[in-house]
């Protein structure tokens, strides 16, 4: 058994970066250490764990079995030191933080910009670093350890995993609007004789829409799957597509004559956009701290006046 008076606790901070970026140059960005630092530290961490944690694979660096098996167990561990040595309250103006968050674009188009503004207002010494990816993978990620809070749809997030409502949405469609009559909208015959365009990362290929469109006995004829909903307004420009996606990644349309903005031609799910961390974290001044930030930001606020958190 490894003597804990022996380890250097800030190799596991290291750690840390290296698992989630799985880059060794990205981690000493993070970390701000120099590469050759980073190196000599998975050193060290390699001979005090005996496994080399990270292993040249196809693409780049992979994590090893073992490392696997770390990510959520050191997540925790350092989260609750975090808490243990931090001040009793979170001093936002003094604060040196990188805080990992992972959203679509379409959560970034309607959260990140009064977000990114209230932090740098009240906390320049807060980084915010932004990935993407898929609902399964964002929870996944999320109860890894490997980002600090999602924001998504997220159907039913594992036990551990908080939630907080942000807001609810709907789905509108759009199409050119020289591709329909004075109406401006498409009955449900016309609307599955076209093809369509579908925001969906892969593994989310079937989607409410279709699960709808089936109940009523019809399919959806895709023409186009993406995984980014800003560039989606731009591909039905000039052709024949719906575009079927939540109503308020379609602001911008609803004015510009160019399009057609109408609701769905049969009832669809609303959307319960939401923000989901770790239990881990629940308590961390820090993050409860960005929590209410993301709260206001989401409501449309840029005040600092307190929000309620609910679990």
């Amino acid at each position: 058994m490894n003597n804990l008076r022996a380890i250097d606790l800030n190799l596991l901070v290291v750690l840390e970066a290296l698992l989630a970026e799985r880059h060794i140059s990205r981690a000493a960005l993070r970390l701000h250490l120099s590469q050759p630092a980073v190196s000599h530290a998975l050193g060290r961490l390699r001979q005090l764990l005996d496994d080399p944690l990270l292993v040249r694979g196809q693409g780049g660096l992979v994590l090893t079995a073992r490392a696997h098996e770390l990510s959520g167990p050191l997540a925790e561990a350092l989260a609750q030191v975090r808490i243990l040595l931090g001040p009793s309250g979170f001093q936002p103006a003094t604060a040196r933080r990188t805080f990992r968050l992972a959203m679509s674009d379409y959560g970034a188009m309607v959260v990140l910009p009064r977000l990114l503004r209230a932090v740098r207002k009240a906390a320049p010494g807060i980084d915010l670093v932004v990935t993407q990816a898929s609902r399964e993978a964002m929870t996944a990620k999320v109860a890894d350890g490997e980002i600090d809070a999602a924001l998504g749809v997220f159907a039913n997030p594992p036990e551990s995993v908080r939630a907080q409502t942000l807001f609810e949405d709907d789905y509108a469609c759009a199409v050119d609007a020289a591709t329909v009559r004075d109406n401006g909208r498409l009955d449900q015959v016309a609307y599955l004789a076209r093809s369509h365009v579908l925001v969906a990362t892969h593994s989310e290929r079937v989607d409410a829409i279709d699960a709808a469109v089936a109940k009523l006995g019809g399919r959806r004829k895709i023409a186009c799957v993406l995984p980014h909903w800003s560039v989606a307004p731009a591909l039905i420009a000039g052709t024949n597509l719906v575009l079927t996606t939540a109503r308020r990644s379609l602001a911008a349309l609803q004015e510009d004559p160019r399009f057609a903005v109408f609701d769905p031609p049969f009832a669809l799910p609303g959307l319960t956009f939401s923000m989901i961390w770790h239990e881990r974290i629940e308590a961390d001044p820090g993050h409860m701290w960005l929590r209410e930030r993301v709260v206001a930001a989401a409501a449309g606020q840029e005040s600092g006046e307190s929000i309620s958190l609910r679990g």
